[in-house]
């Protein structure tokens, strides 16, 4: 391992994209003096974005390859459905990465496609962290390595998903949206109750959708492209609520959300042990966004080692996203 960063040192952070993952990360690097912005990229009119911090730079994206050697780790906050799969392996060919990628069923090819860029690149490229894929993502592969014989369940919410959110918005005739996860109350008493039981996709969680409809949309066109929509809400009982600009404005504006993971398995006959890992959570985007954060300081570290190609969390030594050396953890948090 290399020197450790220090406020004196900082590791050198880009954010691409700056929408509400975008300002939660500007938010999250301000809690962490080891790291610094050195830039905003946008497709944007840089002259029209207003950056929390005011001495922040403001680029266009394609200033980005002028700035190679001045960034030290991209955190990408675009979209999984559209922007990340074209993102993250055009920038990983050139830079240091990190990305959010949360559609689950498409996770191993856009692995795939950011290790071919990062591999020939020789930069280091970590996709998918945030809570879930991330943080929950640790704390699946930790319950059944712990209780082999047993069964896993992940329940989301009731909160504001960003990722389906964003899916709702592009489709056409949505002029506003949003989407709450809200999990059924039954399956959650069942899995607490240790009984291991078997559950559909669709027992465990409704999707409520709220969406201001563009002038001319037709309401059931729409409706009907949401619930049919493969890997978002195809699998789940899932409402679509067509609602005002006003209303829309008065009772959607904030992002909570949260979860947990269960874990529910036996180490002998008859001996019950239930694992939960559970996140409530006021701001889903600033939360992810410290998420990513966290992981931009091990992805820098990772890099300095010559670890290059496309990483997960699970790649990740715990101790590498702490700004704390690995003498301090072990004396204040083994």
């Amino acid at each position: 391992m290399t020197v450790e960063n220090t406020q004196a040192n900082p590791i050198r952070i880009g954010v691409v994209g700056y929408g509400n993952l975008g300002r939660g990360v500007e938010a999250a690097v301000a809690l962490n003096p080891d790291l610094q912005i050195t830039g905003i990229y946008t497709r944007r009119d840089p002259a029209q974005l207003k950056p929390a911090h005011a001495q922040t730079p403001v680029y266009r994206l394609d200033d980005l390859d002028a700035h190679h050697g001045q960034v030290d780790v991209l955190i990408l906050c675009g979209g999984s459905k559209d922007d990340l799969p074209v993102q993250t392996p055009a920038l990983a060919a050139k830079f240091n990465v990190i990305d959010s990628f949360d559609t689950h069923a498409r996770i191993p090819e856009h692995f795939a496609a950011v290790d071919a860029a990062a591999q020939g690149g020789k930069t280091t490229a970590l996709i998918s962290a945030g809570w879930d894929p991330g943080m929950f993502s640790i704390n699946r592969i930790m319950g059944e390595a712990l209780l082999p014989q047993g069964a896993t369940y992940t329940f989301w919410g009731k909160g504001l998903s960003q990722g389906h959110s964003d899916a709702i918005r592009r489709v056409p005739g949505v002029a506003q949206g949003v989407q709450y996860t809200i999990p059924v109350q039954a399956a959650v008493d069942a899995v607490r109750s240790g009984s291991c039981p078997t559950l559909s996709t669709r027992e465990k969680h409704e999707r409520h959708c709220y969406v201001v409809l563009a002038e001319g949309a037709e309401a059931e066109v729409v409706r009907h492209t949401i619930v049919t929509m493969p890997h978002y809400f195809d699998e789940y009982d899932t409402t679509v609520n067509f609602i005002s600009a006003e209303e829309f404005a008065r009772e959607h504006s904030t992002m909570p959300h949260g979860g947990f993971v269960i874990r529910s398995g036996r180490t002998s006959a008859g001996t019950n042990q239930v694992v939960e890992y559970r996140l409530q959570l006021d701001s889903n985007p600033e939360f992810t966004a410290s998420v990513l954060v966290a992981y931009a300081r091990a992805v820098h570290r990772m890099a300095q080692m010559g670890l290059h190609g496309a990483k997960t969390v699970f790649d990740v030594a715990p101790g590498w996203i702490s700004a704390k050396s690995p003498a301090q953890l072990r004396q204040e948090a083994l």
